[in-house]
């Protein structure tokens, strides 16, 4: 989750809030290659899904951000 002071930043910052997002997307991307092309055991899975789950989330507070 994102902390008060990225809240904060990206709400004052558009420049800051769109490297954010743009580095929250490129991670979820990254993490759901790993899950594609690996055969990693159920702990990492889990572990992995719950990143993207959270990563989505911070995705959709920024995105409210920026159409506000």
């Amino acid at each position: 989750m994102l902390d008060k002071n990225t809240k904060k930043n990206c709400e004052d910052n558009p420049l800051i809030r769109d490297l954010k997002i743009k580095n929250i997307e490129h991670a979820i991307d990254q993490a759901e290659k790993i899950i594609k092309e690996s055969k990693i055991g159920p702990v990492e899975l889990s572990f992995l899904k719950r990143k993207i789950s959270d990563s989505m989330q911070d995705l959709e507070i920024l995105y409210l951000m920026k159409n506000k």
